[in-house]
């Protein structure tokens, strides 16, 4: 039996060399066909599917899988295994919780589940078909987070152009991205390249305790004053999966401090021309940065005017104050503008003759007014408010006493209207009395014992006096109840008795003259009438009119009484008729006779009585002109 035995181990040993030879002829012509993408890309906190194809040339009879992953020391962990019979995700491992394997006849597919930063690394598949054939194939996955969008900020003190080297002028953040994103700078959406001397960018990249990356980048650059009106801006490009992108912070312009190159110097207010009196204000601006302080100074004079934050303000200029003025910044002496002010002004009139002139009646004045002006005049002359004439010249010919009075002038500055100035002269004109009226002897018809008004108006200079030389009335029958005077006017009003025959003179005299008015009033019995000019063609005017209404008011009367005749509503007997007939004719009559009769009365009443002092109408008492 031990011999058997002894001989049995030998064959068996043959037996498995046998078998092992056969088998490695067997894989010599038995392959797989193992197929896997070489990068899975995922978002953080996404699913990742890591698919695992194969094919055998020949059928196994046994078909195993295997997963593994690649540590961070670089060792392989098992983390799933599959067979015909079974499929299970290995315990006690990082992803023993968060995997799972999908087979089918092509071959399994690994999903993992809330991808992790560190879920970026290398996956393998193993696939033994035993004498079918083995194989492996490995993916690395690839997880992305995008960082948030830039934030840039610019140096808050200003950045100065007289720098020798490159100075801070802004800085750009981008937070929690990964991979880690990238930060390019521009200016006016035009790349800014690091060079010597011009541009520098300092980057900082912090990975947090997440394993997110956070970039910082700090542009220093060699402003000019060109650079006051341009954008700077931060551009961050990232990875995301089978794609870059970017995202653009918004533009911020740089306070650039530069020295003055030139000043400007204008006039802010008034606007238009400067006339005396005004409030003038000057502006100075400089295009330096920050703004040098301003001086202002007058044209060839060391002294500094009084300003404030570039604003010289002149109260009340006056024609001193034309002239040019300079301004120049603090900083920069040689840097200089000028600005031509010119006052305008208008000198009191002046006015040949003075103040007044005394004319005999028929001669004639040449009147001046004139104004010394920095611009043309107009000059316009005036008398009671109404224009007499334009010009500085104004002449008077043939003076009459209606020549005489105030004349005023007017000068003003048709391009600068706030200008004007006035002048005044007054007229006398000396000359003997003269009746205003152009009758110098009134006959009149009144009744004894009426009282009338008698007016007498002169004009002269100097001022007439007037004198009544009454006869035919007893001195106690009249007085003076006005007596008007001006510069070279009397206007007297006397009332008096009429007696048989009253003869009244008004006597006006001067040291040119006299001059008279008469009136010669014829007296009658009280009993009769007065009779007055015009009186009796006024009245034959109404009597006419009266007349013509009278008829039409029979015509409308006669038609009624046969209107009522015909339908039967009046008495149809003669006597009726004639009752009708004669009534109306006895009615017409009176009528007319009362209606003449009444329009002589008021007309004559009209004609007699005059206005009294106050305007009023006094019976008893008429007035003659």
């Amino acid at each position: 039996m031990d011999n058997f035995r002894s001989m049995a181990l030998p064959n068996t040993s043959l037996l498995l060399l046998v078998l092992q030879m056969c088998a490695l002829a067997w894989q010599a012509w038995a392959l797989v066909d193992l197929r896997m993408e070489d990068n899975v890309e995922v978002y953080m906190d996404e699913s990742a599917e890591i698919p695992c194809l194969y094919t055998f040339t020949e059928k196994p009879t046994m078909v195993m899988v295997q997963w593994f992953v690649r540590e961070r020391e670089g060792h392989r962990v098992r983390i799933s295994y599959s067979d015909l019979t079974m499929q299970k995700v290995d315990e006690d491992t990082s992803y023993s919780n968060r995997i799972s394997v999908l087979s089918n006849s092509d071959g399994e597919t690994l999903t993992i589940q809330d991808v992790k930063l560190s879920d970026e690394r290398e996956f393998f598949c193993q696939v033994s078909g035993l004498a079918a054939g083995n194989g492996e194939g490995r993916t690395l996955l690839k997880v992305f987070d995008p960082p948030e969008p830039p934030v840039i900020e610019g140096v808050l003190s200003g950045v100065s152009v007289s720098g020798d080297s490159p100075l801070k002028i802004a800085s750009c953040e981008t937070r929690e991205g990964f991979p880690k994103p990238n930060i390019t700078w521009y200016r006016d959406h035009i790349p800014i390249h690091p060079t010597t001397g011009l541009a520098n960018v300092v980057t900082l990249v912090t990975k947090e305790f997440s394993g997110l990356y956070t970039v910082q980048s700090e542009l220093h650059y060699k402003v000019t004053k060109e650079d006051k009106d341009a954008h700077f801006s931060c551009e961050v490009s990232y990875f995301v999966p089978g794609a870059v992108r970017t995202s653009e912070s918004k533009g911020i312009n740089i306070t650039v401090h530069y020295p003055t190159t030139s000043v400007k110097i204008w006039k802010e207010w008034p606007e238009g021309l400067v006339k005396e009196g005004d409030k003038v204000k000057i502006h100075c601006q400089g295009d330096g940065n920050p703004p040098a302080p301003i001086i202002f100074s007058r044209e060839q004079s060391d002294v500094e005017l009084d300003s404030s934050q570039g604003l010289l303000v002149l109260k009340e200029v006056s024609r001193a104050d034309s002239g040019a003025y300079e301004c120049h910044s603090l900083d920069r002496d040689e840097v200089v503008d000028t600005l031509q002010l010119t006052v305008h002004y208008l000198d009191p009139a002046v006015v040949v003759p003075k103040d007044s002139e005394v004319m005999l009646k028929g001669e004639s004045l040449t009147a001046t007014c004139n104004a010394l002006s920095s611009l043309e005049t107009s000059t316009v002359w005036f008398k009671d408010g109404i224009e007499v004439g334009r010009g500085h010249i104004m002449q008077l010919q043939d003076a009459t006493f209606d020549t005489a009075g105030q004349y005023d002038c007017e000068v003003t500055v048709p391009s600068l209207p706030g200008l004007l100035t006035s002048g005044s002269v007054h007229i006398i004109v000396q000359g003997a009395p003269q009746i205003k009226d152009a009758e110098r002897e009134i006959e009149l018809t009144e009744k004894v014992g009426a009282w009338v008004n008698l007016s007498c108006e002169v004009r002269g200079y100097p001022r007439p006096a007037i004198t009544w030389s009454i006869t035919g009335s007893q001195s106690q029958s009249w007085r003076e109840v006005v007596k008007r005077e001006t510069e070279d006017q009397v206007h007297s009003v006397v009332i008096l008795k009429v007696s048989t025959h009253t003869i009244a003179v008004c006597n006006s005299t001067n040291d040119f003259g006299i001059e008279t008015k008469t009136y010669s009033i014829k007296s009658i019995p009280f009993s009769q009438t007065p009779t007055a000019r015009k009186t009796s063609a006024d009245n034959s005017g109404v009597i006419i009119v009266v007349i013509i209404v009278s008829i039409l008011l029979l015509a409308v009367l006669g038609s009624v009484f046969y209107f009522l005749y015909k339908k039967g509503k009046l008495p149809c007997g003669r006597s009726g008729k004639q009752e009708i007939i004669n009534a109306y004719s006895t009615k017409e009559k009176t009528n007319k006779d009362d209606i003449v009769v009444e329009m002589k009365a008021k007309k004559t009443e009209e004609s007699v009585l005059l206005k009294g002092v106050n305007g009023e109408k006094k019976p008893p008492n008429h007035q003659h002109p």
